[in-house]
């Protein structure tokens, strides 16, 4: 029954958005609050659940999207973002710039947040797009898969991180195991689903007012050096603070700082202070104008986190109405591999609640009992369970919406490009983890 409730709730939600034109905010709400009501939360809690789903993810995105909106739009005023994709394109050239945007994403990808890398690179490529007249998700659409598969399949991210935790795993040989996984798995389907018919009869225009529409002259905009150097700024700092958790360990005042230095708010709040001057006194902009650029990145951002906030609240209301209880329940005893069993019960907890967090952790919580007298390596049951939680992003996962909006797409577009990415990716990174057990038996390690 609660699985069917799911099903009857985004079929409710499709509708709702497609056929009725009902806005994202409104209709999550709405669905939301059915949900609730039929698996038996009491009236009088809904609203408190409903805000408590809308505040986990506010609190967890707001910052990093606005702050990352605000980077974004004061190198796009100033030309910094034009500088760097001229770049791209002189090193590149045009044919190859969706290896660029892959390469890119996935060296940055490896040690931040989806949402924060996403909001850093996404400037380039909107301006890449621009200038080179391509389609927006034939630039963009590389860049979204390679962060996904960086973020879901390997540590530092929160997911794996934490599974790696209840399952004993070495963070760092689940990390090493994992590249060979995630690297080929990603560029492939980052370099493949561009090309296919379904995605390339998509053309979607850039959001209003995420990116300036001013073409600079060369003279008119940042050197090389301060455009790269901020663009990167919070990949360094965020980076050397994973860096350094993994490598350092006590308990010392300065790896406080560096942690709290590394935190993506603080770095991006660093980061948008040396924007505003670098790219204003600096270049003989006043705060004013840079000032101009901040408001007009917020003003662009609010529907977006309005619609990412009631993702929240439709996935709080999944969990709190007990669906992961009673998937973990159903899936007890199922006598097949533990591997296949990790990453199959990992998915369907995606597939119903949207959370990729929330899947890992269950999922590892069921397997665990598994593992033992198994024969498994631990970092490979990892892999196992992260690779499934990438499966089925759909509307009760947030992430759909943030990539649904920026991307400027309708919802059954947003399916069909993201849905259908997300799921061959688990199932490559299954076969990837089957194959990953087998040759570290033959090697005997």
């Amino acid at each position: 029954m609660p699985l069917v409730v799911v099903g009857v709730s985004v079929l409710v939600l499709l509708v709702l958005m497609t056929k009725l034109r009902l806005n994202g905010f409104a209709a999550l709400l709405l669905v939301a609050v059915g949900v609730g009501l039929v698996q038996g939360i009491g009236p009088e809690k809904i609203p408190d659940v409903l805000a408590e789903g809308i505040g986990d993810q506010i609190g967890d995105t707001m910052l990093t999207i606005g702050l990352g909106a605000m980077v974004g739009r004061v190198m796009g005023d100033s030309g910094a973002a034009q500088r760097i994709a001229g770049r791209l394109l002189e090193v590149c050239g045009p044919r190859w710039v969706q290896v660029a945007m892959v390469l890119t994403a996935m060296l940055i990808g490896v040690t931040m947040f989806y949402e924060v890398a996403f909001v850093i690179i996404v400037p380039i490529a909107f301006t890449l797009v621009r200038v080179t007249r391509s389609n927006l998700l034939w630039v963009g659409l590389p860049m979204s898969i390679a962060l996904s598969t960086m973020h879901s399949f390997l540590p530092p991210h929160p997911g794996p991180t934490a599974v790696a935790a209840t399952f004993h795993a070495s963070v760092g040989l689940t990390l090493f195991y994992g590249l060979f996984i995630a690297v080929p798995a990603g560029a492939l389907i980052a370099l493949l689903w561009p090309r296919l018919p379904f995605v390339r009869a998509m053309n979607p225009a850039i959001p209003k007012g995420l990116v300036s529409e001013r073409v600079f002259d060369d003279d008119e905009m940042p050197g090389m050096g301060w455009s790269l150097s901020v663009a990167l700024l919070p990949v360094v700092l965020i980076a050397g603070a994973a860096v350094t958790d993994l490598a350092a360990s006590g308990d010392s005042g300065l790896l406080h700082v560096v942690a709290f230095i590394g935190s993506a708010p603080i770095a991006l709040l660093l980061t948008l202070l040396v924007a505003i001057w670098a790219f204003g006194p600096r270049i003989g902009r006043s705060l004013a104008e840079v000032s101009t650029s901040c408001k007009e990145a917020a003003q662009a951002m609010a529907m977006i986190l309005l619609v990412i906030g009631a993702g929240g609240a439709f996935k709080n209301v999944l969990v709190e109405g007990g669906i992961s209880d009673y998937i973990k329940d159903a899936t007890d005893g199922w006598p097949i591999s533990p591997i296949l069993l990790a990453w199959l019960i990992a998915a369907i907890l995606r597939v119903a609640l949207g959370s990729a967090t929330v899947a890992v952790v269950t999922a590892s919580g069921v397997a665990l009992p598994l593992l033992a007298g198994s024969g498994v390596h631990p970092e490979v049951m990892v892999l196992a369970v992260s690779c499934g939680s990438i499966a089925f992003s759909h509307v009760n996962d947030p992430g759909f919406w943030m990539f649904k909006e920026y991307f400027n797409l309708s919802v059954l577009d947003a399916i069909k490009a993201r849905t259908t990415y997300t799921t061959v990716l688990a199932i490559l990174g299954l076969g990837g983890v089957l194959v990953l057990e087998q040759v570290l038996d033959a090697l005997g390690i």
